[in-house]
């Protein structure tokens, strides 16, 4: 489990990109896609069309930082906003949307459960 400062901002993609795009493709997704600097400090989360994986890139001041997540099975329940291009959301609702919880309905997915 990941754990961020309640201070950093997190931008969240609402639309899929692809999946392949590894440090360089992310940054220019973060860049042009959701109007950011990455130089900022901010959080970037991606995903794709099908929902089950998620990519996250991050400077830290000193290098930039690409996390990513598979599913085996399920897909995250990806909210959506008024903005077409990205949500601006805390660390814990990053937490809940990770740990397979639907923000909308504020419970756990079928497939989360353990």
């Amino acid at each position: 489990m990941l754990a961020f400062p309640s201070t950093i901002r997190i931008f969240l993609a609402v639309e899929p990109i692809d999946m392949r795009k590894q440090f360089n493709g992310l940054w220019a997704s973060a860049k042009n896609q959701l109007g950011e600097d990455p130089f900022g400090g901010g959080l970037f989360v991606f995903t794709n069309k099908r929902r089950n994986l998620v990519k996250m890139l991050f400077w830290d001041g000193s290098g930039t930082w690409v996390f990513a997540k598979r599913l085996e099975k399920g897909r995250f329940s990806w909210p959506s906003g008024s903005d077409k291009r990205k949500l601006v959301i805390a660390p814990e609702a990053l937490s809940m949307l990770m740990g397979g919880i639907d923000l909308k309905e504020g419970c756990k997915k079928a497939w989360f459960e353990r």
